[in-house]
């Protein structure tokens, strides 16, 4: 179900969104030309991305989910998270904590630690804690390269929305089964702290508790989101959720190294240099 906004015009404004990441251009937000532009028509347009998306063979592999952390909601305007899918063109998987890869070519990159899943079986909105963790197969640390369509980030909720969840592209460091994270993975989670590096300087320190207290409780946010809305595709086996960034995240550009570093769990140091 959508807003006002008729089939056409979301389809039209899907694939503007499209060309414009494709040819490395910025739009005006939607929310500037789109009269009532809403969350409902935000969503469509994402559906119809997505199906444009499968019909040029790309394949989906699971969601992100932005601005769970909630320190950096004044700062954008934002009141609650969005979300988009990741795609195996835009997923790298590494058997080590540090790689050298190449930098997409997105409009204002930014970096964001994230801390990120991978399900075994798919999960359900109702489930207790117990039955959620027993869901998740591996959790590790990853960066979320993200970008804006919009110039200079701004936006309203609705428009990350549409433009993929702002999502560019995810690097996941070494997997650890959950059993790893001890007794009490929910809390393990939220408690970490991480320290994110641009070459030898320290550029801060971000909290699992931000990402609406804990990734595990981001990941329950969004299984309750997409049972509200029907017309959204639910999270499947195998699929991977990144939990949304520790800390606000940061401008980057090609060639430089970016390293964060985990306290509270036993995840490896994650060491990228962007080429």
């Amino acid at each position: 179900m959508t807003g006002g906004m008729t089939q056409e015009r979301i389809a039209e404004l899907a694939e503007a969104l499209l060309d414009a990441r494709d040819s490395q251009r910025q739009i005006a937000p939607l929310s500037d030309t789109e009269r009532a532009f809403t969350m409902e028509d935000a969503k469509a347009i994402g559906l119809r991305i997505r199906s444009l998306r499968l019909a040029t063979g790309e394949v989906p592999v699971g969601r992100k989910i932005g601005f769970t952390n909630r320190t950096i909601w004044e700062k954008y305007n934002i009141t609650g998270p969005v979300w988009g899918d990741i795609w195996d063109s835009t997923l790298h998987l590494t058997d080590s904590g540090t790689a050298t890869v190449p930098l997409p070519r997105l409009t204002e990159p930014r970096i964001e630690p994230e801390i990120v899943f991978g399900l075994s079986a798919p999960p359900e909105a109702a489930m207790d804690d117990a039955a959620l963790l027993a869901c998740i197969d591996w959790a590790a640390h990853g960066f979320e390269v993200v970008m804006s369509p919009y110039p200079g980030w701004r936006f309203v909720a609705p428009d990350c929305m549409a433009a993929f969840g702002l999502h560019g592209a995810l690097y996941v460091g070494p997997r650890l089964p959950l059993a790893a994270l001890g007794d009490d993975p929910v809390a393990v989670l939220s408690g970490l702290t991480c320290e994110l590096w641009n070459g030898e300087t320290r550029i801060g320190e971000g909290r699992g508790a931000y990402v609406l207290g804990g990734p595990v409780q981001a990941l329950r946010f969004l299984l309750d989101a997409l049972a509200a809305d029907p017309s959204q595709p639910p999270l499947r086996a195998g699929d991977v959720v990144t939990t949304g960034t520790l800390l606000d995240g940061i401008e980057m550009q090609a060639g430089e190294r970016w390293r964060s570093e985990i306290h509270g769990a036993p995840f490896e140091t994650l060491d990228v240099t962007f080429t």
